[in-house]
Order: C-alpha cells, then structure tokens, then sequence
C-alpha cells in the first residue's frame, strides 16, 4: 500500500515538475507566444536609405538628394476619420485619395502602402500635429533627386514609384518605394538604392510610438548608395544642348582612348527635374503625349538612320583589307554610276567624266568610286550571297547592326542586311550585287544610329579597335571595379595599315573638300560629311523635304581626344549644319575655349521647327 502511494506521489510530483518546465520555457526561456501578444501593439517602420549621388568626369555634383515626406497607411489599422480634414491637411483630392486607398487594400491589409508622396517639410508639419486623428496613417521620410544642372535628362535618368511587377519580381522593394527608370537610374539602381534599415517600436492604443522594442536590439541602420562617377562632361554637354535648340536630333561624343562617352545630346529634350518632385507623373504624361517632338526618344541611342556618306568610310576600308582596291585605284565618274540596263546612281563629286581615286572619292565623297568599291566586295565571291555574308559580317566587327552592349538601358541595333535577307526579298539566287548598290554609299537597306557611328570614329581614329562605349567612370570613389567589358578592345578586322590612307584623307576633307569651311585653324581635324535623303507623301504625292544633315568627326588628327557624330534631322546638307557643330564640339572639348565665334554665331541663329511642324501635320 504504500509503495502505491508512494509511485501514486511520484507520478504526481513528476507531472508537476514537467509543467512547471514547461510554464517556465514558455514564459521565460520561448519569447513565441510573448511576441504574438505583442504583435498588434509592434510597429515596424522601414527605414530608407539616401541615394547614391551623381557626379559628372571632373567631379562635378550633378545629382543630390532632397528630404521629402510620405504619408503612409496599413489599411487594417485605419479606423474612421474626418476626409475632409485630411484632404486640407495633405493638398490631396478626395478622388486621388479613395483611388490609394483602393490600392493600398489591394496590395495588402498588414503592409504600408503609399498614401500621400512627396510632401516638403512645411507642408507635412500641420498633419504631424494631428496624425492622432488619423488612426492607422504614419509619415515616413524618403529623398527624391535634387538635380544641379539643366542638361542630361536622358543620360541621368529619373526614379519612379515601383508597380506590382517589380515589386513581386524583386523582394527589396514595397508599395511606395521608388525605382530608377531610365538613363543612369535604371542601369546602376542595384548600386545606387543601397540598403533598407528596419526599426521596431512598441505603440499604445492610438498607434502612438511608446519605445523601441527590445531597446533596438532587433533594429538594423540603413546603409546608404554608392556614388557614381560617370563620364559626361558636363560642360560640354551643356554646351552642346545649347546648339541643339530650334533643331531635332543627336550630338555623341568618345574619348576614343577608353570608350568614355563624353557627351550624349538628344534634341529635343527637357530639364531633368521635370520628372522628380510630386508633379513627376503628369509630367511624364505629358513628355509621352507628345508624338510630333518625341522629346522621351533618346534620338542618339535609339534613332535608327541611313548613314550616307559617313558609311562610304567603311567600304573603303573593307575593301583594301579585301584587295579588291588600293589607294591609287581609279574609275571614271561622270556625273554618276550607270549599272543594269537603265540604272543610274548620280554623283555631285564634281570630276566631270574624269577617273576618281581614293582620296579624291573621300574628300568630294564621290558615289561612282564607293558603288564600284563596293560591287567588288561582293562579286569577289563565287555567288553573291557568299559575298554578302562576308560583307555584313565585316561591317558589324565596327561594332554596326547590333547592340552596343553599353551600360545604357535603351538602344538600337540599326540593320546590317545579310543574304538572308535579300533571299527572303528578292527569292534565292535571284539577286546580285547591283540590286544592293545603295548599301555601299550608306543607303539602302542599311541603318545606323548616331553613337554606332561615333563609335566607329574611335576606331578609325585608333587604326582597328574600339573600347565599347560606357557611362560609367567610377563607382563608390574607385572602390569597386568598372565591368571589365568596359576595358577590353573590340577589333574590326581590319589592318591597322589601311587606316593612315584613309585618315589623311579625312584631314583633307577640311582642307580642300566637303568641310572646308567648318575648318579650324588652331586644331587639324578628320572628318567626313554625310546627306540622307528625306521623303514625305502629301495627297499622294511624294514631295521631298531637306536631307538629314550628318557628320563624323575626331581629332586632334595625330592624337585623337575625342570623336564626334552628329545628327540634324531636315538639316540639310552635312556640310551645312552638322559639320560647324562637330567643328565647335571638338574645339570646345580639346581647348576649351571657341576659336570660331562665326561658327557659333551661324548655328545659333538656325531653327528649324517651322520644317518639323509642316512634317508632322502633314504626316
């Protein structure tokens, strides 16, 4: 009996002692059950980290942050409040309001979602004084861009707030987070964003902040973005904006040396605190609505154009390394190119009947040389198609019909045709080379965009190699490294032996032939003028505007600093409006100063919108 008693006793005592653990884990030991009481009186509060800064090659600021303020709401914890005080505290309509709100709930009932944006700080104090009337809403800091410069919207970029896809394609951000969307934003946004902080805090009954929970133990510092170095000049760049006004299109400039890209216009554009601030989306709206000025094309990065005589650069040089000409190979042009039965290329090279070479072909740009050249290219292998491939495949080694691979987010390819493609048109083995002339002279089929073409400047300028073109200069003060794609040098194919014939005939170019008076006396430039014809239909008839105006240019000759092309859309001949620009980039950039204040003066003086108005409303 009593040794029943006594196990009876143990069992007791042992069931107690287990309990009694249990109630201690519980409660002193496991902090679960603790931690889900607190749950609705725990506040976590996200802490954003400020943006990396911007600044320019020379060290200039071009990009800083500004100190803003979000209203912030968790629609589970709203509770009744006074719209209309609301709507006089915060600026917002009541429409915008119920449409966030909408959103908010639909994004999630538990997280934050964004209510208000960007408030300053004067604006943001008389809510901060009566958010507790508004049960569930919280005022959270975040910094918008700051810009100090009036150029380079497409080469900086903007931020926007993030939509769902990229919120559930990348955990990092939340409703209300912003987002680099374009220009250098987008391509470094990873690098520039930096690292969110979190901080927990302990709240009363009306949502007020008590204390930091656990004394902060749980909380993590934000950690802010690296700045950027990027290879603009600023100053060029500005200046370059300047002779872009009254005219449409691109202006890229490359240090040849290392593929920095020095300067990258599009006309017409806007200031880049036109996209930052609260009025940042009707902005946007109203930059996209416009289709006759397209001023959110980046026209050098994107805009696809026929070269012209820009291009005849190219078959020259394909066509020495081909042997298929040398330097004193000559035809006979007179006014043109006659080839078929009744086809005829017209040339305004000014020989007159008399036999062309290639320097001559160069200077004047003379069609009949280069559509020759370029019949040989292709005839010099059994089928047309083999020599095609062998064409095409040597044109794109200058980096021509495909993506640069720049750092850049938007671009264009252009179009390098192949046999392929003439199969496809024309039917197969029913085609030769003088169904395809245009191509050598820069016409045709082919397109190119304006840094594609500043591109192939640099590697001229450096006898057979480019770097590929970039933005990036130096990311977190030289701390981390460059892509190393950025260092490495493309080669075209080509012999470095058959680039001084051609660049002395560029320097002669603005001696004696197409650029003569764009010429500068203090500096010896290499260059080449280009004219891509422009057609419009107007009641059905085909009525021909003035030409697009291109040149390419780099110099100094003998120590290339830079390399320049430039794009005037309806500008007219390349020696007209393009050739003073590239002339007064390259003077700027290598001294400093303008030694042609004609020049200046003339470009200046030149508008062009009365043309670009006719065009779009009679498109």
């Amino acid at each position: 009996m009593k040794q029943k008693a006594f196990v009876i006793g143990f069992l007791i005592f042992l069931i107690g002692l287990i309990i009694s653990l249990r109630l201690f884990y519980l409660q002193i030991i496991d902090n679960k059950y603790h931690d889900l009481s607190l749950r609705n009186a725990l506040k976590k509060e996200y802490v954003i980290p400020e943006r990396g800064y911007i600044y320019d090659r020379n060290g200039k600021l071009l990009v800083s942050n500004l100190q803003v303020y979000d209203i912030m709401a968790i629609p589970k914890q709203i509770k009744a409040f006074d719209t209309l005080k609301f709507l006089e505290l915060t600026g917002i309509d009541k429409k915008k309001l119920i449409s966030n709100l909408k959103k908010a709930k639909a994004y999630s009932y538990n997280k934050a979602s964004l209510i208000v944006p960007k408030l300053y700080k004067n604006e943001i104090a008389l809510f901060a004084e009566n958010i507790l009337d508004f049960p569930g809403f919280f005022i959270q800091k975040r910094s918008i861009r700051k810009y100090h410069t009036k150029s380079a919207a497409n080469v900086l970029g903007f931020i926007r707030e993030v939509n769902p896809v990229e919120i559930k394609n990348d955990p990092f951000y939340m409703s209300g987070d912003l987002i680099g969307k374009a220009g250098v934003e987008k391509a470094y946004e990873k690098i520039l964003r930096g690292r969110k902080g979190v901080k927990f805090f302990l709240t009363d009954k009306f949502n007020r902040k008590i204390e930091n929970y656990k004394k902060g133990a749980m909380d993590t510092s934000a950690i802010a973005g690296k700045d950027l170095k990027i290879s603009i000049d600023i100053k060029l760049q500005e200046f370059a904006d300047s002779l872009m006004v009254g005219k449409r299109g691109a202006i890229v400039a490359i240090e040849p040396q290392t593929g920095e890209i020095l300067a990258l216009v599009t006309a017409p554009s806007f200031p880049p605190e036109f996209l930052s601030g609260r009025n940042s989306s009707k902005n946007f709206n109203k930059l996209f609505r416009d289709k006759q000025n397209r001023p959110l094309l980046d026209r050098g990065l994107q805009g696809a154009y026929p070269p012209g005589s820009p291009f005849k650069l190219i078959t020259a040089l394909i066509g020495l390394q081909e042997g298929v000409i040398q330097s004193n190979t000559s035809y006979r042009c007179n006014h043109g190119f006659k080839y078929g039965r009744k086809a005829h290329m017209f040339c305004h090279c000014g020989a007159n009947g008399r036999k062309v070479k290639l320097p001559w072909a160069i200077i004047k740009s003379c069609n009949t040389y280069f559509a020759n050249s370029y019949m040989k290219i292709i005839d010099k292998y059994e089928n047309p198609a083999k020599g095609m491939d062998n064409w095409s495949n040597r044109v794109k080694q200058f980096g021509l019909g495909k993506y640069l691979n720049t750092d850049l987010p938007v671009g264009s390819k252009g179009f390098i045709p192949d046999s392929k493609f003439y199969d496809r048109y024309y039917g197969k083995n029913r085609w030769g080379s003088t169904y395809t002339l245009s191509n050598g002279i820069g016409q045709g089929e082919v397109s190119t965009t304006p840094i594609q073409l500043a591109n192939v400047m640099t590697a001229i300028s450096n006898k057979g190699f480019y770097y590929t073109p970039h933005i990036i200069k130096e990311i977190d003060h030289g701390k981390i490294p460059i892509d190393q794609r950025f260092q490495t040098k493309n080669y075209t194919g080509i012999d470095s032996i058959y680039f001084s014939p051609v660049i002395d005939d560029m320097a002669k170019v603005y001696t004696q032939g197409t650029a003569k008076y764009s010429r500068l006396k203090n500096l010896e430039l290499c260059g080449k003028t280009g004219t891509s014809e422009n057609k419009i239909k107007i009641d059905g008839k085909v009525i021909k505007l003035p030409d697009h105006s291109i040149f390419v240019a780099f110099g100094p000759k003998n120590n290339p600093k830079i390399a320049v092309a430039v794009f005037i859309e309806n500008g007219g001949y390349g020696a007209t409006i393009a050739a003073p620009i590239a002339s007064l980039i390259i003077d700027k950039y290598v001294t400093g100063k303008i030694s042609r204040k004609d020049l200046l003066n003339r470009i200046l003086d030149i508008n062009l919108e009365d043309i670009y108005k006719m065009k779009f409303h009679e498109n």
